[in-house]
């Protein structure tokens, strides 16, 4: 393997391929030199660049993550898909439809693979629900309801480039595939709005939060609410409610603070992550690490990834959407045509 990007997640990244019995990081890139030696001093990384291209060149790897921000990612898939490398892209495949038809049509011209971490998709909770609604538990998914927000925090301080994204890219990405992928259709219209002004205050000139009505080609629903203005004080990073109603049942998912723990001092209190990104007994298990090895597993082995690059693809185009209804404010038809 090799790496583009040494920031947070990327040393999620690094850390796991470090620890992996059938990997072999071998090199690392970053457009800042000091962060990439860091992490490549970190885990004994053998080759370190600020070129990618160069990194390419040089260095005789199998497959390439890039975890780099969202805007970014085109330029890089199509160098490392003509490198003939496989390809774990962090998510979402692109920003722009241009980008997704860029990135679409070069995997495959070259016939490697690519897979984009949506990894909500191995979220216990979300997995399990899938499942029973597989087996018929639910009966037809009719309407959906899905929060998911984050603290204020990650958009001021978190992200150094939040105001060139949109929390639909950072965060509606899982909400977009996640829904798919239950209700196992593709999403026809959608109808959004937007607020804008709290985090502008705060010099972050983006979008504080998006509500969107899903309507799906076989006739079901959703609302989704995808926002980064709560409250800092809020004892987690992500705020997450998730209701699907079928015609003969419901599933109800409350993730929100992290609730099975709780610890207390006299600073204050916490909920520490027991889903996301814990470790159990030194192992990472959190949800959010597995896609990263599914990845891996499925390289190895040769066969098809959990989330498909027109999934990926899909994801990205509804998006695009959305942004455009909350702009027109008006309904608008996701135009899956690339």
């Amino acid at each position: 393997m090799a790496l583009i990007g040494a920031g947070v997640w990327g040393e999620t990244h690094a850390y796991l391929y470090n620890n992996h019995d059938d990997v072999n990081l071998q090199a690392i890139c970053d457009l800042q030199e000091d962060k990439a030696q860091k992490l490549a001093d970190k885990f004994n990384i053998e080759h370190v660049f600020t070129d990618h291209k160069k990194m390419l060149a040089e260095v005789n790897c199998d497959a390439v993550a890039v975890v780099t921000p969202d805007f970014t990612h085109p330029p890089l898939v199509l160098d490392c898909a003509e490198a003939q490398k496989d390809i774990l892209l962090e998510k979402p495949m692109a920003t722009t439809r241009k980008g997704v038809q860029k990135i679409i049509n070069v995997v495959k011209k070259q016939d490697i693979r690519l897979m984009v971490d949506l990894h909500n998709r191995w979220n216990p909770p979300f997995a399990e629900a899938r499942k029973k609604i597989k087996e018929g538990e639910i009966g037809k998914p009719v309407n959906a309801y899905f929060r998911l927000n984050d603290k204020m925090w990650v958009a001021t301080d978190m992200l150094s480039w939040a105001e060139e994204s949109s929390i639909l890219w950072f965060l509606g990405s899982h909400t977009i595939d996640t829904l798919q992928w239950l209700f196992d259709d593709k999403i026809d219209r959608v109808y959004s709005v937007s607020h804008h002004g709290v985090l502008d205050k705060k010099g972050v000139d983006t979008e504080d939060i998006y509500q969107t009505v899903l309507e799906f080609k076989q006739g079901g629903i959703a609302t989704i609410e995808n926002g980064w203005i709560t409250p800092d004080s809020h004892p987690n990073i992500n705020d997450i409610k998730f209701n699907i109603t079928g015609s003969q049942g419901m599933i109800n998912i409350d993730t929100t603070n992290n609730g099975l723990l709780e610890m207390y001092n006299q600073d204050g209190h916490e909920n520490p992550d027991t889903l996301v990104n814990h470790f159990v007994h030194g192992r990472a298990e959190g949800f959010a690490y597995k896609s990263i090895l599914h990845f891996v597993e499925k390289i190895k082995k040769g066969e098809d990834f959990l989330v498909s690059i027109k999934d990926a693809a899909d994801t990205s185009l509804v998006i695009l959407a959305i942004m455009e209804s909350a702009k027109k404010g008006k309904p608008i038809k996701v135009d899956y045509d690339i």
